[in-house]
């Protein structure tokens, strides 16, 4: 592949075009392009690895279902069909996600503890499986949302909620994806979240010359 057609699929990469879409823009086939996508998508899932941190400050925490559409009937928690993740969001800072198990308190604190610092002030709705994070050393703020609470002052989860809102829009594009693909679209919608300030492009032309794919 040329330099130039090289270039232009990281641009449309970046802009989050389709890979049937960039293969008829830049002339290769959609088979090929998409094994260059997945090439990319597993560089970024390599890079989120390495780089999560700990973080501490003020951490909005939520677990969301995300994944093939709802089956008609059933909804919230432990919808059929759906991958159970949770996710870490700094204000002011990034998001971090992971796929679990179940969304059980003996699930989610493992997460919240590895990579959430203590002290932290910590940010969830009214989910039990959040009980006894005052005890594990975080200041904890609810808020209700079976109360028709969404926010007070401070207290809401509205930031880590607008990460889940783009990751599913993300995802409903994505129609037919393999099971097994999944952690790569999270990871990717997550890396997408945390960089959505910075030129893409340009962080996909200087990871992909320091280890090229």
């Amino acid at each position: 592949m040329s330099e130039a057609r090289f270039r232009a699929v990281l641009k449309l990469f970046g802009a989050d075009v389709p890979a049937r879409t960039t293969a008829g823009l830049v002339g290769l086939s959609v088979p090929a392009t998409q094994r260059l996508y997945d090439r990319l998508r597993r560089r970024i899932l390599a890079l989120a690895l390495a780089g999560a941190r700990p973080f501490g400050g003020e951490v909005e925490v939520d677990e969301s279902y995300l994944g093939a559409r709802r089956v008609r009937g059933k909804r919230g928690r432990g919808a059929a069909g759906k991958v159970p993740v949770i996710g870490l969001l700094k204000r002011g800072g990034k998001v971090f996600t992971q796929i679990v198990q179940n969304c059980s308190r003996q699930a989610l604190m493992p997460v919240l503890k590895g990579q959430g610092l203590s002290p932290s002030t910590v940010y969830t709705d009214g989910w039990k499986a959040y009980d006894g994070l005052v005890l594990g050393g975080y200041q904890h703020h609810r808020i209700h949302h079976h109360q028709s609470q969404f926010a007070r002052g401070k207290n809401h989860v509205n930031s880590i909620e607008s990460f889940w809102s783009f990751t599913k829009l993300r995802l409903a594009k994505l129609r037919g994806r393999r099971a097994e693909r999944f952690l790569l679209h999270l990871k990717e919608s997550e890396w997408r979240w945390n960089h959505r300030r910075d030129n893409l492009y340009r962080l996909l032309l200087k990871n992909t010359r320091l280890h090229p794919l």
